[in-house]
């Protein structure tokens, strides 16, 4: 596959995935998905690689979910939302490798929840996280949500979807988000040491220990594809086209017309 949305890279015995969209806050589209999906794949598939990294181009945004400017009340690629983010999230977490989330900047949306799905997170003092969803007339109902639950715990992470308040990234290290918080010019040092320390431990015992870290939370995947089903008939109406088009017109969306 040519790559067009993404960069791929060996280094040393980590394979570097970056998302290539700075311009859009690396915000993703279907393609990007794509070639992400196959770029994990190939590196998961890569006896050489050790352990792979996930990357967003620039000082501004590691990723900032689903492209906005994409699409206006759906997405309309493949997938149950028109996104393929059921198998994008099953490839981070099917790699026999670790993966790291390296965050340098805006990890907001479904770029929080990329973060959430990782085996690992090492992020720049500079780093923000947060969710957004309902602000914009959409939800990730599944790793998103259930997962982030996990791993924050459940308080805050309904704190998270609830308020989509941002979080910087010590308020993020506190919460358990991510592993490890440097300076931002030592990010990318501090992500290679930890591939560098990932090469020293045995290959087949780490991809059996994530394959065991990812069996108590295998259900998941059957609580996204429930969730992702509910979201594509919100998307058709009228109530999440208001977010979209509050965001797009950069205005407040008025959602109180659908309150319960």
């Amino acid at each position: 596959m040519q790559y067009d949305d993404i960069l791929y890279e060996l280094r040393a015995s980590a394979a570097w995935i970056t998302i290539n969209r700075p311009d859009k806050m690396n915000a993703f589209r279907g393609r990007t998905c794509d070639e992400l999906i196959h770029a994990l794949q190939r590196a998961g598939n890569d006896s050489a690689v050790a352990a792979i990294v996930l990357a967003g181009a620039g000082d501004r945004a590691f990723c900032t979910g689903g492209d906005q400017s994409a699409h206006a009340g759906q997405y309309d690629g493949r997938g149950t939302i028109g996104l393929p983010m059921e198998e994008l999230h099953a490839a981070i977490r099917d790699a026999p490798k670790p993966v790291i989330a390296r965050v340098q900047g805006f990890a907001i949306g479904g770029g929080n929840v990329l973060c959430t799905v990782c085996d690992l997170t090492i992020a720049s003092e500079r780093a923000v996280f947060g969710q957004v969803g309902p602000k914009v007339g959409s939800v990730d109902p599944g790793y998103g949500t259930a997962l982030l639950a996990r791993v924050v715990g459940e308080k805050k992470a309904r704190e998270m979807w609830y308020l989509c308040r941002r979080y910087s990234a010590a308020e993020a290290l506190a919460m358990g988000l991510v592993n490890a918080v440097v300076p931002h010019e030592q990010l990318d040092a501090e992500v290679q040491k930890w591939c560098d320390e990932i090469l020293e431990k045995s290959p087949t015992a780490l991809a059996i220990a994530k394959r065991s870290f990812n069996m108590d939370t295998a259900h998941h995947a059957g609580i996204a594809g429930m969730g992702l089903y509910a979201l594509k008939l919100y998307y058709q109406t009228e109530e999440s086209r208001e977010g979209v088009k509050a965001f797009q017109e950069k205005r407040k969306p008025d959602f109180r017309r659908w309150g319960t």
